[in-house]
């Protein structure tokens, strides 16, 4: 088990946690012809698209591996509220994300996830390939207590069965009560400073 500091270790997730990759992808794709006319509260894209799974997981894998991985915007109001827990709290992030096998991508991952988080906010990156479980990557921290971030809900669940406090952060495919569940970061914020009884 990795030694870390559970009340000050954030694990988190990036896609769709940290990053508006759902934003980025759609503009993506649009430059390539192709566009959401399926239902949008799903979490698969291929059906968002309306499109064959396979096609779908391989555009999915040129885009996590393009030049365009390096330059996705914050989601929602994470920026502030993730550098005030780092810096006024002194929390320390370790995100794990399924992105791509590709160096190159996850050195452009690296580079836009500190631009926008400040340089110190995360102690590690874990990457693993598009779409790859985490159930290996969280059992490092088996019962830990570290909150976990995340907008899937199996990767939620693969947290809490770790060990771990899941929250899951809101979009339109993921509505639950097994966790808490957050749109904003400000709330995801309050919910940790809570948590751990701080002001």
């Amino acid at each position: 088990m990795k030694i870390v500091r559970p009340e000050k270790t954030i694990l988190t997730d990036a896609d769709g946690v940290l990053l508006d990759w759902n934003y980025a992808f759609a503009l993506w794709m649009s430059e390539r012809g192709f566009y959401e006319t399926g239902p949008r509260e799903v979490y698969d894209r291929h059906i968002a698209y309306e499109m064959a799974q396979p096609e779908m997981r391989k555009l999915i894998g040129h885009f996590n591996s393009s030049a365009a991985i390096g330059f996705l915007p914050p989601l929602r109001d994470a920026m502030y509220y993730v550098r005030k827990l780092a810096i006024e709290h002194g929390y320390v992030f370790r995100c794990i994300t399924s992105l791509s096998k590709d160096k190159h991508a996850q050195q452009l991952r690296t580079k836009n996830l500190k631009m926008l988080f400040g340089k110190r906010t995360f102690e590690e990156f874990v990457y693993l390939d598009t779409g790859a479980d985490k159930d290996e990557a969280l059992a490092e921290y088996k019962d830990s207590g570290c909150f976990w971030l995340e907008d899937k809900l199996e990767n939620a669940r693969v947290g809490a069965r770790a060990g771990l406090q899941s929250i899951v952060v809101a979009g339109d495919f993921n509505v639950t009560d097994e966790f808490p569940r957050f749109w904003k970061w400000k709330d995801i914020y309050n919910h940790i400073v809570n948590q751990n009884g701080e002001k």
